[in-house]
């Protein structure tokens, strides 16, 4: 193979962030990336192993131009997420995990709850990448390996699904509040 001479391959290379500046980005965007991972898996444990591997990627030698750092933390963790649920042995048998242990009845974290209780996990990755990360109906079907036509109709499911689950908790909290109201 053609090499460059070691002064050209350096200038060459200068533009790209070295392991330290992508761990460091990683460590900076620790809270983000793990609720990333959580809201895309909807279980802890898969979302911990999904953090870790895509820190493996940090720490392994990558071509990522200097100030894409955490754009490319984020496609890693969000590829790795989808290996996991869709490649992976199947975990999304019964209730996902709540988010730091509230429960979707308390009212509190509830739309974090909400959105990890979507099914099929498609529809919850849909609009995780969608509409929380902005990614483009295209990019989430690359990266999901699907359809258009099924990224579309898993988004447009997902959210008749989330405002469902808003109509019950708008209701809920109307019966909380009037029971409040009834005690007093």
């Amino acid at each position: 193979m053609f090499r460059f001479p070691p002064k050209q391959d350096a200038l060459l290379h200068s533009g790209y962030a070295t392991c330290a500046e992508l761990c460091e980005n990683f460590a900076k965007d620790m809270k983000p990336l793990y609720l990333l991972a959580f809201l895309l898996t909807g279980r802890h444990a898969v979302a911990e192993r999904c953090f870790l591997a895509t820190l493996d990627d940090c720490i392994r030698p990558n071509r990522v131009f200097k100030g894409w750092e955490r754009s490319w933390s984020k496609r890693c963790l969000i590829s790795n997420a989808i290996h996991l649920v869709f490649s992976g042995p199947a975990e999304s048998g019964g209730k996902p995990d709540s988010w730091s242990g509230v429960d979707v009845e308390s009212g509190e974290c509830s739309g974090l709850n909400a959105l990890t209780g979507l099914t099929p996990p498609l529809q919850r990755f849909v609009l995780v990448m969608s509409v929380l990360e902005k990614y483009s109906e295209r990019e989430c079907a690359l990266l999901l390996r699907c359809a258009l036509r099924d990224v579309a109709e898993a988004r447009v499911h997902g959210l008749q699904q989330l405002s469902s689950f808003n109509s019950i908790a708008d209701q809920d909290s109307t019966t909380k509040r009037n029971l409040r109201v009834a005690a007093n």
